[in-house]
């Protein structure tokens, strides 16, 4: 039986880029501390993304990434895709209403791919696992893990816990996603790390922008915009060699 969309309607709005802070919301709290910001951004956090190329590798094999050009389409046609297909849960999951639960049983009918319903049911469970044991502390959303453990609700639900403003939360998603599609590049040979480093700057402004309209989507937005991209990424497990899990 497939999940209902819960309904958004009459919840709180998130607050965007400026927005006034809301009163025992602990995202107001330090306005995000840099040393926090730094720590989760850094790749050494271990949520295990490096395992996974986001479909990368089983596209390129397939030959829908054809060098540097095709990597720059490629990246950009993914992050219009987790801009509609991961945000909208990344801000249920902040939000905490409707129940981390509920959206994390959306999560997972609506992630039909199975090779990437399995990368996100694993980072999800390692971004509990990690924030409860770093921080102890200042971990405390959300209380129990839900069923499945998807990174998008997870991670909403562990950045409000960590007091980190939603508007910082969205983009330290999307700058993650960037950065291991340009580091998985590096491995799989497409491109230099130099060069790597360099297109990682230019979709600065991309990722931005993508967290930008991502944050004013709700569950009702939720939409498949790049089929091919997710067509390649089902097809990882019959690759003869892999490199990645996914």
């Amino acid at each position: 039986m497939t999940p209902r969309i819960p309904s958004t309607t009459g919840t709180a709005p998130l607050r965007g880029r400026g927005s006034p802070a809301v009163a025992g919301d602990p995202a107001a709290r330090a306005g995000a501390d840099p040393w926090l910001l730094w720590q989760l951004a850094d790749s050494a956090f271990p949520t295990g993304g490096f395992a996974h190329s986001s479909g990368l590798e089983a596209a390129l094999q397939s030959g829908g990434v054809r060098g540097r050009a095709g990597l720059e389409g490629w990246l950009q046609a993914s992050l219009v895709q987790l801009t509609h297909a991961a945000l909208p849960f990344v801000n249920a999951g902040y939000r905490g209403d409707p129940p981390l639960g509920e959206v994390d049983d959306l999560c997972e009918a609506f992630t039909t791919n199975h090779v990437a319903n399995r990368a996100s049911r694993a980072q999800g469970r390692a971004l509990l696992q990690a924030a409860r044991r770093i921080f102890p502390d200042l971990a405390a959303e959300p209380p129990t893990p839900p069923p499945h453990s998807h990174q998008a609700p997870v991670f909403g639900a562990v950045m409000r816990g960590l007091g980190l403003p939603h508007t910082e939360a969205l983009l330290l998603f999307t700058f993650a996603h960037v950065r291991g599609v340009v580091a998985s590049a590096v491995r799989l040979n497409i491109i230099g790390p130099m060069e790597a480093q360099a297109l990682q700057f230019r979709f600065g402004p991309r990722a931005r922008e993508a967290a930008d309209q991502g944050a004013r989507l709700g569950l009702q937005d939720l939409a498949q915009t790049a089929p091919l991209l997710d067509l390649w990424h089902a097809t990882h497990d019959r690759l003869h060699c892999r490199l990645f899990q996914t």
